[in-house]
């Protein structure tokens, strides 16, 4: 039987995003997997050589629209750390709280998608309309249900009130009472099994040696998370557990997400109970000189900052990796041997933002590069900026 190349993106129904698949299959089976990126580039990062470090706090909250706190958080912190200050201990309670709420909310919304790509609609309207609840604490916590401009170089903007922290603990009671249910359906629902089982097998020597993160990494039976390894802000101070599946395909990478939930809820009531009285806010220079790098646990896995000062009130250089481009080689690797079928569910199940981690390629002699400036530059190229 020949091989048939099948080019799939960048643009595509079945795409949410601009990626560019072209499988080699044959019959109905997929044996090889070529992936290019480059659709997307918004030149973030060079904006942010033009901000000052307070500004760069929203516009690193514009990276990504689901993990907007993670990136604001990991940067903050990054550049704290570039400061040489420490937030108070009230800031760092209330930051754990915040990217816990929005690991439920990106978990729920992940959720509901696989659902909807395995063909179970029906549950991925419960998990989004379950998800409303997150987006309701955030307007009633930051005032906004998305953009939440909560944190800031130095701590957060605005505080938690007792009458706000009963209301988390209510809806956190409800959301574990229909993530129990939610959990006991994905165990006895055989059209979940079918469809995920099996599916995008992805081996723990795999996920290690392609340098996998987050719950595509922990669903390998690998024991990794940020949060528990080197832990920021007040990880250090609330227990909680690392959660991994030994399925090492799409139905552990459900599972995975649905225990992670639990443990947020976990973490969100300690934090709660133990957060100290004080301020959530000190002064900050507004200059820093020196590079350092960063990293948090977002809800897709490792996302890291890198920040180089010189001096000035802006940054001569950020640099982020986010984690949809550390997963995209072990995506390819889950794909190998699929069917044409599982390819909408095995895409889906490393939870993939397409525009936070495109990167500017160049096809040149049939080749995909990831160029740096000095090879723009060797080829002609002209690029006006710092590098």
């Amino acid at each position: 039987m020949s091989i048939i190349e099948v080019p799939i993106g960048p643009q595509h129904p079945a795409l949410k995003e601009p990626l560019n698949f072209t499988f080699e299959v044959e019959g109905e089976c997929v044996v090889g997997v070529k992936f290019r990126l480059g659709y997307n580039h918004r030149g973030i990062e060079k904006l942010a050589e033009t901000k000052n470090y307070i500004q760069n706090t929203l516009l690193s909250a514009r990276v990504c629209g689901i993990c907007t706190y993670a990136h604001t958080t990991c940067y903050t912190t990054t550049v704290e750390k570039l400061m040489g200050v420490d937030i108070p201990e009230r800031a760092q309670y209330i930051r754990v709280i915040m990217a816990e709420l929005e690991r439920i909310h990106s978990h729920l919304l992940w959720l509901g998608v696989m659902m909807h790509e395995i063909g179970f609609d029906t549950l991925f309207m419960y998990y989004w309309r379950d998800r409303e609840q997150i987006l309701d604490l955030f307007e009633i916590i930051t005032g906004s249900r998305v953009q939440h401009a909560m944190n800031t170089v130095g701590g957060v903007r605005r505080d938690i009130t007792q009458e706000e922290m009963k209301i988390v603990m209510k809806s956190m009671d409800r959301l574990e009472k229909r993530m129990k249910y939610y959990k006991n359906v994905t165990l006895r629902e055989r059209t979940i099994r079918i469809r995920s089982e099996d599916v995008g097998i992805l081996k723990p020597e795999d996920a290690i040696a392609l340098c996998a993160v987050g719950p595509t990494l922990r669903a390998s039976k690998i024991k990794s998370d940020v949060r528990f390894d080197d832990p920021y802000v007040a990880y250090d101070r609330v227990s909680f557990e690392v959660c991994t599946g030994d399925g090492y395909d799409v139905f552990s990478r459900i599972l995975v997400r649905i225990d992670e939930v639990f443990e947020s809820i976990r973490i969100i009531r300690q934090a709660l109970e133990g957060m100290p009285s004080g301020a959530i806010r000190i002064k900050v220079p507004m200059r820093a000189e020196g590079e350092v790098v960063g990293r948090v646990e977002a809800p897709r896995g490792e996302l890291m900052y890198y920040i180089r000062g010189d001096g000035t009130s802006k940054p001569y250089r950020v640099k982020i990796r986010t984690p949809t481009l550390a997963n995209i080689p072990a995506l390819c690797k889950m794909l190998e041997g699929c069917y044409i079928a599982d390819i909408p569910a095995i895409i889906a199940s490393i939870d993939p933002c397409i525009a936070c981690m495109d990167r500017i390629t160049i096809l040149r002699n049939d080749k995909i590069e990831v160029w740096n400036w000095n090879k723009l530059r060797r080829y002609g190229i002209k690029w006006y900026g710092k590098h």
